[in-house]
């Protein structure tokens, strides 16, 4: 029995009361422009320009696999950009996605959400273009968020 709440609709428009934090899986180059971020960038410019400024200055800022930058978007809404993802194509190294970044992340994640006593709201996070399977995420997602009392939302686009 999972601890995660699954609905059908858009994760940028949760729906419910309180603090929330949007979380989505990033690469590590700096790459926005397809998949889930398109839609963020559709409702709130603040997480790609965000992204695109964290990487260019990646040296100074703590860019790379495993790390979490948290962008105010409305009062009581932040998104979270997660790197877990190497590059962004399926080639012969195999899938972009790196399970172990999305846990360190998803760490990371937990205590921002406990610092604003919020929920999480995320579509199913590296299973996209990143090539992972919601098997091997959801099971960190538990770990390191529901098991901390942390409410978890997954979306499933209509």
């Amino acid at each position: 029995m999972s601890g995660i709440t699954y609905l059908r609709g858009d994760a940028t428009v949760p729906s419910v009361k309180g603090v929330k934090i949007v979380a989505h899986v990033c690469n590590d180059i700096g790459g926005w422009g397809k998949g889930f971020v398109l839609a963020l960038s559709r409702r709130w410019p603040e997480p790609e320009a965000a992204y695109r400024a964290w990487h260019r200055d990646r040296a100074a800022g703590g860019f790379g696999l495993g790390a979490v930058q948290l962008v105010q978007v409305e009062r009581y809404v932040w998104v979270a950009n997660m790197i877990g993802q190497r590059g962004i194509r399926t080639g012969s190294k195999g899938v972009p996605v790196r399970y172990e970044a999305i846990d360190t992340a998803l760490d990371r994640l937990a205590g921002h959400a406990r610092e604003l006593d919020a929920s999480v709201h995320m579509p199913r996070i590296g299973c996209g273009l990143a090539g992972g399977t919601w098997s091997r995420v959801e099971p960190l997602v538990e770990e390191r968020l529901v098991r901390r009392g942390i409410p978890v939302t997954v979306y499933d686009h209509a």
